[in-house]
């Protein structure tokens, strides 16, 4: 059984010449797309905060976090991006699929444009 993997293009949102193409595993199961340090600020993303996560192993660890222009199957967002330690894994998380309009196949496990989001509408007060 393979990983879901994503082609994505990672820029500065500052400065969109200022980008990285990756490969990441898709994890619908993570909140924010983890990319490491070092990529993140070889194209100038800065963080600008922190935030506290829950391992798998239950153990919480605090990493900063940044803003970064993901681009995927001609989609394209402004998404929270961790700044992933050495031994971290990267991965586009659930929120930037979700941001590009994004979703897994389940039965090709390819990613796809999503064919509609959820959505809260008002209710009709017609009779």
């Amino acid at each position: 059984m393979g990983h879901t993997t994503a082609l994505a293009r990672v820029c500065n949102p500052h400065d969109r010449a200022r980008c990285l193409d990756l490969e990441l595993i898709v994890d619908a199961g993570i909140t924010y797309t983890w990319i490491r340090r070092k990529r993140l600020e070889s194209i100038g993303i800065r963080p600008s905060g922190t935030r506290r996560f829950r391992t798998i192993e239950g153990r919480t660890v605090e990493r900063e976090v940044g803003e970064a222009v993901i681009e995927c199957l001609g989609e394209r967002a402004t998404r929270v991006v961790v700044f992933a330690e050495r031994d971290d894994v990267e991965v586009m998380g659930v929120e930037a699929l979700e941001g590009l309009g994004l979703e897994v196949d389940p039965v090709t496990r390819q990613l796809r444009r999503s064919e509609s989001m959820l959505a809260l509408t008002a209710l009709d007060d017609r009779p």
